[in-house]
């Protein structure tokens, strides 16, 4: 007769620890196709002839659909259960990223993106709540936690290395084809070593409150992108304004019900409400400082992907060293004293660019110190949003977070970047020997302007391309003394709102 063998306290750990290893495929896949696509843009475009509204589209679907949905297969996990949501988004997002490596035309790319943005939705709150399944012990999970954070934080420097290797060697559906050997462990290894999260069956899904979510973030998230490339116009208006009573319409809609779709009494706390604008902000500083820095160093610089995705590895590895070491550190030095520390290092960063210039060696050391307030903060805040909440709120408490984190990523690229490019195309000083079409296309970007340039003999190609890159050069400086204010501002809110005790991070069950 068999009998059954009570696993050994070792046996359990390994299977946690393991558990926690698959989790971060997923993390990982999400947060580095956030950023690899730009890099595989020039080879699509060759392929598929986009327009340059569709070639907008093919970044924008992903981001705009993923915003959109996080809170809804947030609070989705927390009913029918986190690993059935990460294991159907997981097999979904790998066949619509094979599908999507071998599309035809423009119009199949931006669907099969839009349709990523779904599954992908399905799998970064999950992976973050079953952290909470896996881990009970306090400071195992912080320590997870902190695995989680360090993950997503280098995933999204990760993305333009990623996209530069596999542009070296392969075409541009590479990038997508990723997927299938990432998510393929997960499918198999996850049944076996992830347990089933707490449900909150208290009450099915809202699809008007569905649907109010999606509205407000995607028009908002819109209206922000597309007041960057168009400035403030009809348009802007209309989807910010649309935004606005939806969002509205979704929190009377929350307040009402006996069961929401997203429980906002979590924003009474000081310390979530915090960690989750701490988050964001951090997130955008990460992501602008990538958007103008490898710009400058392929373009200004003249690196090519791959040499550029190297130069920023010291401080992925920043990332991941601080992410880790920051744990010990958090149980010892309280939470409103800790993040205005590390927020410091992100502003010292900005700092560093505005006052010394953005020469390769300044850029490297500023992207090392930004990586090393970012990866801790990321630690710290996403460590404190998950405890400040019960664990049958823990999807709705990382769908929180995931779209502060999506948010973050937009503002970084589209406020960051956009106010790098207004300065740009304000300062750029254009030679009178140019076309008018050569005019439109050299002020549009900087990267027009070195294709204009290929055109030119040798001294009009080389007085061009110095104006070019001095306008860029001074838009970068422009918008690290904004970044470094505005690290201040996160410096004072980090103090004023993460000052709880610490009694008010204890779990509720």
């Amino acid at each position: 007769m068999a009998v059954n063998r009570k696993a050994s306290p070792f046996e359990t750990a390994i299977k946690r620890w393991s558990g926690l290893c698959v989790l971060m495929l997923p993390v990982l896949l999400v947060t580095v196709d956030n950023t690899v696509l730009a890099f595989a843009l020039p080879k699509i475009a060759e392929a598929l002839r986009p327009s340059a509204s569709q070639q907008l589209w093919m970044i924008d679907a992903y981001s705009l659909v993923l915003a959109g949905l996080l809170v809804s297969m947030g609070s989705l996990g927390d009913r029918i259960g986190h690993r059935k949501v990460l294991m159907a988004g997981s097999l979904g997002f790998a066949i619509v990223s094979v599908i999507t490596a071998y599309s035809d035309t423009s119009t199949q790319l931006i669907a099969g993106r839009a349709c990523m943005g779904v599954f992908g939705a399905m799998l970064m709150p999950s992976t973050l709540a079953l952290i909470r399944s896996v881990f009970e012990d306090r400071e195992e999970r912080r320590l997870a936690v902190a695995v989680w954070a360090t993950t997503l934080t280098v995933g999204s420097a990760l993305g333009p290395l990623v996209g530069g290797v596999l542009l070296e060697f392969f075409s541009w559906g590479s990038i997508f084809l990723l997927a299938v050997p990432v998510l393929v462990p997960l499918l198999i290894l996850g049944p076996l070593l992830l347990p089933e999260s707490e449900r909150d069956a208290s009450g099915p899904l809202d699809p008007v409150s569905i649907l109010q979510s999606m509205v407000a973030l995607g028009a908002i998230v819109y209206g922000i992108k597309h007041s960057a490339s168009n400035g403030i116009d009809w348009m802007t208006l209309t989807t910010f304004a649309v935004g606005a009573v939806a969002g509205r319409m979704f929190v009377r809609r929350q307040l009402r019900l006996p069961v929401p779709l997203m429980d906002l009494s979590l924003f009474k706390s000081g310390t979530f409400s915090g960690s989750v604008a701490i988050n964001l902000m951090s997130l955008a500083f990460l992501v602008g400082f990538v958007f103008f820095a490898t710009q400058y160093l392929q373009i200004v610089l003249h690196m090519s992907p791959l040499s550029a995705s190297l130069a920023l590895v010291p401080g992925q590895i920043m990332a991941v060293i601080v992410g880790m070491a920051v744990v010990p550190v958090a149980q010892r030095l309280r939470v409103h004293v800790l993040v205005p520390i590390l927020m410091a290092f992100a502003g010292a960063a900005f700092l560093l660019v505005a006052s010394m210039g953005s020469s390769l060696i300044v850029l490297v050391a500023a992207f090392a110190l930004l990586n090393i307030g970012v990866g801790a903060i990321a630690t710290v805040s996403n460590d404190v949003i998950l405890s400040a909440a019960p664990p049958t709120k823990a999807g709705a408490a990382s769908a929180i977070s995931e779209t502060a984190y999506e948010v973050g990523v937009v503002l970084g690229t589209t406020v960051l970047g956009g106010l790098v490019t207004a300065y740009y195309r304000g300062a750029l000083q254009l030679p009178g020997y140019l076309s008018e079409l050569q005019m439109m296309l050299a002020t549009e970007t900087l990267s027009g302007a070195y294709h204009v340039a290929a055109d030119l003999s040798g001294d009009q190609a080389r007085e061009l391309i110095a104006q070019a890159g001095k306008a860029f050069e001074g838009g970068i400086g422009l918008v690290s003394w904004v970044a470094f204010g505005l690290a201040l501002m996160a410096i004072l809110i980090a103090w004023r709102t993460l000052r709880a005790p610490e009694t008010q991070f204890v779990e509720r069950h």
